[in-house]
């Protein structure tokens, strides 16, 4: 019976109640719009993230902390052994699904057909791996992103565009957009020192066919023993990043290739080892499970999350979160005032039948759960109502073939709003304006329980 009165008692002035409604509706499908599109927006990073490196990377202990300088000498020997124990565990075995060594490196390439160098940043994996890690896709959103794809000849790698347009390969790769150096660039001044001749490191490296040459470039750096060396690496392909100070120096080629310009003759070892799991929530598992078997064989050996390793994934979780948290309270501010006042108008509007009620014997609490009843009423109308809307526009924007550039991403893709991921939030953002509605009616509530019977039938 309340629940009936409580219902036609909010719609008795249909027009300030429907625009209550609205103010609802409009509030909560702002959060839910603006949360599936963070959320899409997370899952994207995310899902890049893990396909280059994956969920957690097996160290040698102290690297992640002192060695990144010199990836050389931090390198995890017998690697071979430890992949096959991830591998073969038990427990672990099962959630993941892909376990790749790879090696981290750095130094100078050169152009040999124009003497043209660059310090570059190099990641070296076995090719096969990186393929599968490339596919996986636990929020359906991989199929949108590029792909860096390695060939099976080890002599064949992947660089930057920036880095391309450094080494002046862009007329000889064909590259669009690739502006050419000006005709006059500054020239280092040498005090009184005579000029020198360019270094020029491909006599260094072994001589490549003539039809070769124009999509190769020579990468030198020191060995493990701190002596020179240098490849050739034949470009396969060329990739914009996100980032330029990335694009101006990236290169993924072969491990094998990557390992012979870090190792040369010595033994090969590698900077990490990559684990990929099947679900992102295994993480913490499989990371105490890697420490005990480390521990058990006496490995001096540390496992690193991606949270850890790419700081820059945080920082965009923390910004969406504070974004949301401001949105929400702003949200909720005027979803609280505009109740109150809904109520409060309502009180002063049936302060004659309040009156009439108490004198039949109504108790005050009675009064007080009624006005409070009416309150939540509007907020599960409104907020429902606000669902509806955020799931219509969702489809509305999934539909429409928008596109944009995420962070971090030099590619635009499809603009999708996820919301289907985010319904433990919606019920969540839900039963809080519900409960932000009610609250809000307890101020008109408690004024209208209250009142004095006498002055209330005496109300005009």
């Amino acid at each position: 019976m309340m629940f009936k009165i409580a219902l036609r008692s909010i719609f008795r002035n249909a027009r300030r109640t429907f625009t209550t409604m609205l103010t609802i509706a409009v509030g909560m499908a702002a959060i839910l719009v603006f949360t599936a599109y963070a959320l899409y927006d997370v899952y994207i990073l995310q899902t890049t993230t893990v396909e280059r490196g994956g969920h957690l990377t097996v160290f040698s202990k102290g690297y992640f902390d002192f060695g990144s300088g010199d990836p050389a000498i931090w390198g995890i020997g017998d690697y071979a052994a430890v992949v096959r124990l991830i591998k073969s565990d038990h427990v672990l075995a099962p959630m993941t699904t892909v376990v790749t060594p790879v090696q981290f490196l750095g130094g100078i390439a050169e152009n040999p057909t124009n003497s043209g160098s660059r310090t570059f940043f190099a990641t070296g994996f076995v090719p096969d791996d990186q393929a599968r890690m490339q596919r996986w896709n636990e929020y359906g959103i991989g199929e949108a992103l590029e792909k860096t794809g390695l060939d099976e000849d080890p002599s064949r790698g992947v660089i930057g565009f920036g880095f391309a347009r450094y080494l002046g390969l862009c007329e000889q790769l064909r590259l669009l957009d690739c502006p050419k150096p000006p005709k006059t660039t500054p020239t280092r001044d040498n005090g009184n020192a005579t000029s020198q001749a360019p270094q020029d490191f491909s006599a260094l490296a072994e001589p490549a066919p003539a039809q070769a040459k124009a999509s190769r470039i020579d990468l030198i750096a020191a060995t493990s023993g701190g002596a020179p060396n240098i490849v050739a690496l034949q470009i396969g392909r060329v990739e914009k990043q996100g980032a330029k100070e990335m694009d101006d120096g990236y290169v993924v080629m072969n491990l094998a290739l990557a390992q012979q310009l870090v190792y040369g003759r010595s033994e090969h070892k590698v900077t990490g080892i990559i684990l990929q799991l099947h679900r992102t929530e295994d993480i913490s598992v499989v990371r105490r499970r890697l420490e005990t078997l480390f521990a058990a064989r006496h490995l001096n050996l540390e496992v690193r999350d991606y949270h850890e390793i790419n700081t820059y994934y945080g920082q965009t979780l923390n910004f969406f979160r504070s974004m949301f948290t401001f949105i929400a309270v702003l949200i909720g501010v005027v979803v609280l005032f505009t109740v109150s006042n809904t109520m409060g108008m309502s009180v002063m509007e049936r302060i004659d039948e309040i009156g009439t009620t108490r004198a039949l014997g109504v108790r005050r609490g009675r009064i007080r759960t009624q006005f409070l009843l009416e309150g939540s009423i509007l907020g599960m109308l409104g907020a429902s109502l606000g669902v509806a809307m955020a799931f219509a526009a969702a489809a509305m924007i999934n539909n429409s073939g928008l596109t944009w550039t995420p962070p971090g991403d030099a590619h635009a893709i499809p603009l999708k709003l996820y919301m289907l991921g985010a319904i433990d939030i919606v019920i969540a953002v839900w039963s809080i304006l519900i409960l932000v509605a009610t609250v809000a009616a307890l101020i008109p509530a408690n004024r209208a329980a209250r009142l004095p019977i006498v002055d209330a039938l005496r109300h005009v």
